[in-house]
């Protein structure tokens, strides 16, 4: 029997765009012509919640709670009913009457709302809207549409706070009980909450996957599991298929076992499921479909399975991985992809990217190619195993997206991004005249040179996000990050002034950091945020990991193991002391208010024991060091062997002769329309028709791309003095309009 699949996210990941981990792999599936259709759960389940029908459903489950004047809380203890629930209630025809409205609104479909939403008095309000008063400076410079958007996720959010009190208390948007998923070490507390009946959403979830299964009739059902938020909703939707089709086999994949479970060791687990497979899913799936289709192949990869009672790994598959040109184009067909909804977040602005919009997502290189951070899973082959993809490849995918989603923004997903693979996407991006926007992470190498960040930019570059991690030169080595924060300072100067947005992730609680570092840290945070080259960042909290080379050798980093005990389910999560005896819990709230202000631009006057509730000491960091930082001159040298782009267009030419004391040269001018204005150079007519000549050579259409030596060695055969030509007015001003040295 021939198989068929059928894969799932199960809930929830993101309200906006689908997880692409089933487009992925359904891609590949498409290149061994094997049959597979795919759902995103989450967003279906979350369409059936918040339409009409799901809140008059939603409502009269909670009308048991308002039933009674006190209710069971979260720990099972009895509580009242808060005043905010009870507002919501009591106002439940409002929301019933405006939902369906307000999600086509969302999903852009419905734009005229947005005038009646921004008058204030046609949504329903509740305490989410209690922020609006501090917001107003915000609104100032937000159109329509956007303040719209805005209003409808307070709104939104609001519904949620209620679910989350009287109906089912492990619900969130882009998490479900997620708290289940979280270190979780034993089985223990997962298996028993999957004894119990099921939740509200787990019988909303249940009702789609039922119709879902007995539409597509698969052979193979296959369970993605990016994220903590979606083990739970895994292993009901794993449970419903093992009790109502026992004949269907269930895998499971993704981020979450690929860092959580591999030792894993509980047999209660394959109760569920049949096979959990590790990192790149390709050649593990294709050979789940062998065994399935012929019982005695018997030859896994990466899998565990269950035999003879005892859960075993097996890795015995003489298949290879696939190299990423050979796993196709993502595919998103089967997805809804005209019904995610885009709520918006405006207090950050990468937060904002990730939550507003539709993203195609693709991935440029697989790995990283730096791949020594001392956090991060560097064991792990996501990490470990570097495999580019040609520019070229990249741009045939990104036009078969375009075509089959109608979409042509793009989020790569890398871990980070390789500088040179950059280049060579932005310059066939152009070379294709393709009109995409894209975004990516990155390291803040200094490979990001003023130049190569405006050809990012010419080809549709947004913004990129990259690891400042701690702000401090002592712990960025101690984090083998390969960069100082001067660099950090003066890459992200380029990409500003190129007009390309910069999110920082930074951390704090790195092992053996004192207070004085992390002082420090934030004070050349907020130089960064002050100077301007800096819009977006977000703090994170160490954490130690069993894959990365603080967990594994931790003695090198002045921490101790709580346990070397390993667990039967999930490990990735560890605990640990720090040798510096430091409580770094109570420096998340100082450092998150005051980079909520930076970004807003006030408040850079604050001293930095303003934002603690406790005595800090006061930073050593100089107060111009990013300024200082950032007016060194990196020097006029470029390299041979460095390429010569130009951006703009073909000039038009005027000749005129110069006179001067009785002397005449021949002159020509060279007129330029660029997109936001002309200009016009001039030149002796030899060198200016020897200039347009080479700016046809090296146009960005063209696919040979010249040398900075080859340039020279040209300009040479017919003049003298290079040097003299290069660095001359005429040519300083093409380097302001589009002459890129890279």
């Amino acid at each position: 029997m021939k198989t068929k699949l059928f894969l799932i996210t199960p809930p929830f990941t993101q309200l906006n765009t689908p997880y692409p981990a089933t487009a992925y792999i359904k891609g590949f599936l498409n290149t061994k012509n094997i049959d597979s259709v795919q759902a995103d759960l989450g967003i279906e389940v979350i369409l059936k919640l918040f339409s009409k029908e799901g809140l008059q459903s939603l409502f009269e489950v909670a009308s048991l709670k308002f039933a009674t004047p006190v209710r069971l809380s979260v720990s099972g203890e009895v509580g009242e009913i808060s005043d905010n629930s009870k507002r919501i209630f009591a106002l439940q025809e409002e929301y019933i009457k405006t939902i369906d409205s307000v999600i086509t609104f969302l999903q852009g479909k419905n734009p005229t709302l947005a005038l009646q939403i921004c008058q204030e008095d046609y949504l329903p309000e509740a305490s989410r809207f209690a922020q609006l008063e501090e917001l107003d400076w915000a609104f100032g410079t937000m159109g329509t549409q956007d303040k719209a958007k805005h209003l409808a996720t307070l709104y939104l959010e609001d519904i949620s706070d209620f679910i989350v009190e009287c109906v089912d208390a492990n619900f969130g948007f882009s998490r479900y009980a997620e708290r289940l998923g979280r270190s979780a070490n034993s089985f223990d507390e997962l298996y028993e909450a999957l004894q119990q009946e099921p939740t509200y959403i787990d019988t909303v979830l249940l009702s789609i996957l039922k119709e879902r299964i007995e539409t597509i009739q698969p052979t193979l059902f296959l369970i993605s599991v990016p994220f903590p938020g979606n083990l739970y909703s895994a292993f009901r939707s794993a449970q419903w298929v093992k009790k109502h089709h026992p004949e269907i086999k269930v895998s499971m994949g993704g981020g979450f076992p690929n860092t959580e479970l591999r030792s894993l060791s509980d047999a209660r687990v394959f109760e569920f499921i049949d096979f959990i497979t590790l990192d790149d899913g390709e050649a593990p799936v294709e050979e789940l479909i062998a065994n399935i289709e012929e019982p005695n192949y018997k030859s896994f990869k990466r899998t565990f399975l269950l035999e003879n009672g005892k859960v075993v790994y097996k890795n015995n598959s003489t298949k290879s991985d696939y190299k990423q040109s050979q796993v196709g184009t993502p595919d998103y067909s089967d997805l809804p992809l005209d019904k995610y909804i885009s709520v918006i977040e405006i207090v950050n602005p990468m937060h904002r990217m990730w939550s507003d919009g539709r993203w195609n997502k693709l991935t440029m290189a697989h790995g990283c190619y730096w791949g020594k951070c001392t956090f991060c899973d560097i064991s792990l082959d996501y990490i470990k195993i570097y495999e580019p993809v040609a520019a070229s490849l990249l741009c045939d995918r990104m036009e078969e997206m375009i075509a089959q989603t109608g979409e042509n923004g793009f989020h790569y997903v890398d871990e980070a991004a390789p500088p040179a693979l950059m280049r060579a996407l932005a310059l066939e991006i152009l070379r294709r005249k393709l009109s995409v926007t894209w975004w990516t992470n990155i390291r803040f190498e200094k490979s990001f040179t003023k130049d190569l960040c405006l050809l990012l930019k010419a080809s549709g570059c947004i913004a990129v996000s990259g690891g400042l991690e701690v702000a401090s030169d002592r712990l960025l080595k101690l984090i083998a990050k390969g960069v100082t924060v001067e660099q950090v300072a003066k890459v992200t100067r380029n990409f500003t002034e190129a007009g390309v947005m910069v999110h920082a992730y930074l951390m704090y609680g790195y092992p053996t950091q004192t207070i004085q570092e992390t002082v420090d840290s934030l004070e050349m945070v907020r130089q960064l945020f002050e100077v301007g080259v800096l819009q977006s960042g977000f703090w994170h909290q160490f954490a130690m990991t069993a894959h990365s080379p603080v967990g594994l050798y931790p003695e090198k980093f002045g921490v101790v193991k709580e346990t070397e005990v390993i667990g039967t389910f999930a490990n990735n999560d560890i605990n640990y002391t720090d040798s510096t005896g430091i409580d770094h819990d109570k420096f998340s709230f100082g450092l998150k208010k005051s980079l909520f202000n930076f970004m807003h631009g006030i408040c850079f006057d604050y001293e930095l024991q303003d934002w603690f509730e406790f005595k800090i000491p006061k930073t050593k960091i100089s107060p111009d060091f990013i300024f200082d930082a950032l007016q060194e001159n990196d020097g006029f040298n470029i390299k041979p062997t460095a390429k010569i782009v130009w951006l703009g267009g073909t000039p038009f030419v005027d000749y005129f002769t110069k006179t001067k004391k009785g002397n005449s040269w021949e002159m020509m001018s060279l007129t330029f329309h660029d997109k936001k204005e002309s200009f016009t150079i001039q030149t002796n007519k030899e060198e200016g028709e020897w200039l347009a000549e080479i700016l046809l050579k090296i146009a960005v259409s063209n696919a040979k791309i010249y040398s900075f030596q080859e340039i020279k060695s040209d300009f040479e055969t017919h003049f003298e003095d290079f040097e003299l030509f290069w660095y001359s007015k005429p040519i300083n001003s093409l380097r302001e309009f589009g002459l890129l040295v890279l």
